[in-house]
C-alpha cells in the first residue's frame, strides 16, 4: 500500500476507534441504577461509541455507493448503511431510557476519515475505504466482546449483541473486497499512536438541536433490538420507561 495510506492510518488510528475516550480511571464505576441493571461508565461510553460510529460510517457508506469502483466496495457500502441505521435506531431507543446524551456528529478523528475518503477517487478510494474500515472495525471488535461479557445492564447487553453481529459482518465484507493490506492494517490496529481526548471524543449536541436520524435503506435487512422483549423492560413503549436513579459519584 502506498505512503499516503500509511500516513492516513498513522495519523488517525486510535484504540477506541468509535470516538470516545475513557473519562474516568474507574470505567466499572456504577453511575446509575436502572430497572435493566446497573449502568457503568464503560456501559455509557459504549452506547455513545456505537452512536458515533454510525455518524461517520453511515455517510461513508453513502460516499462509497457514489465513488466505489469495485463490486466489493459497493456491496460493503450497502452493509455500512444498513447495519449502522439499525444500530442507531437501537441507540436512540435506549439512550433516553438510560439518561445518556448522544452526540449528533462524530469525533474529529472520525471526521478525518470522512474527509480523507471524500478527497480520494478511483482505485485509491477503494483501497483507503477497505483498509480504514477494516482497521476501525477490527479495533473495536474486542471492545464489543468485553462489554458483552461484563455489563450487568440488559439494554447495553442487547446493544452489544447487535453490535457484535454488525461489526463482524463489516469486517467480513471489507476483507471480501480483496483490497485489505493485512500487515499494514493489523499493525495500525494493534499499535496506534496516542491522540488527545479532544480528537477522539464526539462533542455533545447544542441544547435544543434536533437529533440526527440515520434512515434505514428501503431494502434494509438489519433490524434494531426489540426493546419491549427484553427482561425487565416492562410493557408498552420503551420511551415510557422511568429514568434511572443516579448514584453518588
Amino acid at each position: 500500500m502506498g505512503g499516503a495510506m500509511a500516513l492516513t492510518l498513522g495519523a488517525l488510528a486510535y484504540p477506541s476507534m468509535l470516538g470516545v475516550s475513557t473519562v474516568s480511571s474507574s470505567p466499572t464505576r456504577v453511575i446509575a441504577n436502572t430497572q435493566w441493571g446497573p449502568l457503568t461508565e464503560s456501559d455509557r461510553d459504549f452506547v455513545v461509541k456505537v452512536r458515533a460510529a454510525g455518524l461517520w460510517e453511515y455517510p461513508v457508506g453513502q460516499i462509497g455507493l457514489q465513488k466505489g469502483t469495485s463490486k466489493g466496495v459497493l456491496e460493503a457500502s450497502k452493509h455500512l448503511i444498513d447495519g449502522h441505521a439499525a444500530l442507531d435506531t437501537t441507540c436512540r431507543k435506549i439512550a433516553p431510557m438510560l439518561n445518556i446524551t448522544l452526540p449528533n456528529i462524530a469525533s474529529p478523528q472520525q471526521e478525518g476519515f470522512v474527509t480523507q475518503l471524500k478527497a480520494d477517487s478511483g482505485k485509491q478510494f477503494d483501497t483507503d475505504f477497505a483498509n480504514i474500515l477494516r482497521m476501525t472495525h477490527g479495533a473495536i471488535f474486542n471492545t464489543v466482546a468485553k462489554i458483552r461479557s461484563t455489563t450487568k445492564n440488559s439494554l447495553v447487553r442487547a446493544l452489544a449483541d447487535q453490535a457484535n453481529d454488525t461489526v463482524l459482518d463489516h469486517i467480513t465484507v471489507m476483507e471480501k473486497t480483496g483490497l485489505v493490506d493485512f500487515d499494514q492494517t493489523l499493525f495500525q490496529q494493534t499499535t496506534p499512536p496516542k491522540l488527545p481526548d479532544s480528537a477522539v471524543t464526539p462533542p455533545p449536541p447544542p441544547a435544543g438541536q434536533p437529533e440526527v436520524v440515520l434512515t434505514p435503506p428501503p431494502n434494509a435487512t438489519s433490524t434494531p433490538v426489540n426493546i419491549d422483549g427484553l427482561t425487565g423492560a416492562g410493557g408498552g413503549s420503551g420511551g415510557a420507561a422511568p429514568a434511572p436513579s443516579p448514584t453518588a459519584p
